[in-house]
């Protein structure tokens, strides 16, 4: 017999429950097709995931490829700036030697010229005398007058009156030294000497190796004496 608190299943409630049971299990029913969707719905989010997985590892070695490009770049720029300074040292050195050929050159130029001149003081009077008729009274020499710095400076005499010597030296005069005032720099030594001297009469000459022709039309019409050295 049953114990006193055991529940007894009457038929009629084993019905009951069991209608229950049927009715969930029908609320929740999967028909075939709704399985095969679900399962297309799997299958494609595998191949999404997939995908996925693929694209990072791709993703991944564009990364490590950036990574060693930036690599090779930084060893360019390094590189760069290496041969940069090389190259800037090489500048440095090669302007120096320049600047040393500079002077050299200046230092024979300079040498040249007081060479020139040298000559020149010894053999203007005679070609003055003899090609322009003045003759030297009082030697020509170098001179600072009035603050200006004149190469050729002294006294000659030419049919009774005294002049003054006012002359220049270049080793070149064509149509760059005209423009780039030769003529001006002459002039503004004449003035010196008539500043310290009175209006007194002056002889203009420009000194030099050799003259162009046309630079010697144009001081001609300034009244300069233009004398080469082939003329001694």
């Amino acid at each position: 017999m049953p114990g006193k608190n055991e529940m007894r299943l009457t038929p009629s409630v084993k019905r009951e429950i069991i209608k229950i049971i049927d009715d969930r299990i029908a609320e929740v029913h999967v028909t075939k097709e709704d399985f095969s969707e679900l399962k297309e719905i799997v299958r494609e989010l595998s191949l999404v995931q997939k995908d996925l997985a693929e694209a990072q590892k791709r993703t991944e070695q564009k990364v490590e490829e950036l990574a060693e490009a930036q690599k090779r770049t930084e060893q360019m720029v390094k590189e760069l700036a290496a041969v940069q300074m090389e190259t800037a040292k090489e500048v440095r050195t090669l302007a120096e030697g320049l600047n040393d050929t500079r002077q050299q050159l200046g230092g024979l130029s300079r040498s040249f010229s007081y060479a020139f001149e040298n000559e020149a003081y010894r053999c203007l009077p005679k070609v003055l005398q003899e090609k322009y008729g003045y003759m030297v009274t009082l030697k020509v020499v170098r001179a600072e007058v009035g603050g200006k710095e004149i190469n050729f400076f002294g006294n000659a005499v030419k049919d009774g009156t005294n002049v003054y010597i006012v002359g220049e030296s270049k080793i070149r005069l064509d149509d760059s030294m005209w423009r780039s005032g030769v003529f001006e720099e002459l002039e503004e030594k004449v003035e010196a000497v008539k500043k310290s001297y009175g209006d007194v009469n002056i002889v203009r000459i420009l000194v030099t190796h050799f003259a162009t022709i046309s630079f010697i039309t144009e001081a001609e019409k300034r009244g300069i004496l233009v004398i080469q050295s082939h003329e001694w």
